[in-house]
């Protein structure tokens, strides 16, 4: 009996999440499903609305490492694959690509499952931000060592 194909990794399409293709030093840090409160008059979800839960699920790990308060200091490269609808289950992974004295830079990547009667698992958002660990005013600090 021929092995029935998993829906929820799809590898015929390269836009398409296959086994190979999500990293495993990569962690899920957000999970969340757009509302209409969130689109626009075309159906589209809001850019804005995507970078600030980008923003949200970036911070998860630096602010682990930092332990204490961070804040955004620079969004270094936004890129959106594709749109992003009402009903989308949308799961974010990042990863630490650098950690400096004061400042931690991560990388985002969004993943939406769409049409749940034909499941498809989509690229729709690439990020790389930068944060620093700040003091109780406001000032950056040192990363903890360790």
């Amino acid at each position: 009996m021929p092995e029935t194909p998993n829906p929820l990794l799809p590898a015929a399409d390269s836009q398409h999440l296959s086994p190979a293709s999500l990293p495993e030093d990569r962690q899920l840090v957000l999970r969340v499903m757009p509302m209409p409160a969130d689109a626009n008059g075309n159906g589209d979800i809001f850019g804005g609305w995507i970078m600030a839960q980008v923003d949200l699920a970036g911070a998860v790990l630096p602010a682990r490492i930092a332990k204490g308060r961070i804040a955004t200091v620079a969004v270094n490269q936004f890129i959106f694959k594709q749109a992003v609808s009402v009903g989308d289950l949308l799961s974010f992974y990042a990863k630490v690509e650098r950690i400096g004295t004061t400042s931690i830079t991560v990388h985002v990547e969004v993943y939406a499952e769409r049409n749940p009667a034909n499941l498809q698992v989509v690229k729709v958002t690439e990020a790389n931000l930068t944060y620093v660990a700040i003091d109780m005013q406001g000032q950056p600090r040192p990363i903890p060592k360790g």
